[in-house]
């Protein structure tokens, strides 16, 4: 599902979900590629920025 509300796109996106061998539990997101190149991101350049809230999580590309 895709949306755009005031100029911010919004998309509902699943949660890559992995066990490690000591019962772990790890998740991974993918985001689309507009927006890890809106962010600066390549695959030279795989660091970003991420912040939470308790109910928000920011991620911002790295200026440099």
């Amino acid at each position: 599902m895709k949306k755009t509300t005031e100029g911010i796109e919004t998309r509902e996106l699943n949660l890559i979900a992995n066990k490690g061998g000591s019962g772990s539990v790890g998740f991974k997101l993918s985001i689309p590629k507009p927006w890890a190149a809106a962010l600066g991101v390549d695959l030279n350049n795989r660091s970003v920025v991420a912040s939470f809230d308790g109910d928000k999580i920011i991620i911002s590309g790295i200026k440099k």
